[in-house]
């Protein structure tokens, strides 16, 4: 099991029950588990299962995330961790932020 902090914002919150930030415990046996290790990949089914409750499309193309969604992991910009091979740790915090917005 390993504890992450799941952090949404600019509007990706409301697909959640509108609520910001989330504490999870995710079990790797539940994920498609890389080696043992859990990678952005499986997060993100993960959060679709698990934490979107409504128009996961919104949220994921495919399976990554909706081009205009920023995602964060420690703050650091996950392209630069390696998108969705990004192999996640113990505590880390991921922040999915839109930056889409109607006007």
């Amino acid at each position: 099991m390993m504890h992450l902090t799941l952090e949404f914002g600019g509007g990706l919150e409301l697909l959640c029950e509108s609520v910001k930030s989330h504490n999870v415990d995710v079990v790797l046996e539940s994920v498609g588990e890389k080696e043992g290790k859990l990678v952005m990949r499986d997060l993100l089914c993960w959060v679709k299962t698990n934490l979107i409750k409504e128009r996961p499309e919104m949220f994921l193309k495919g399976e990554t995330v909706r081009p205009g969604v920023l995602v964060l992991i420690n703050d650091c910009d996950w392209e630069l961790c390696g998108t969705l091979d990004a192999v996640l740790e113990e505590k880390d915090e991921i922040a999915f932020i839109s930056t889409l917005h109607g006007g």
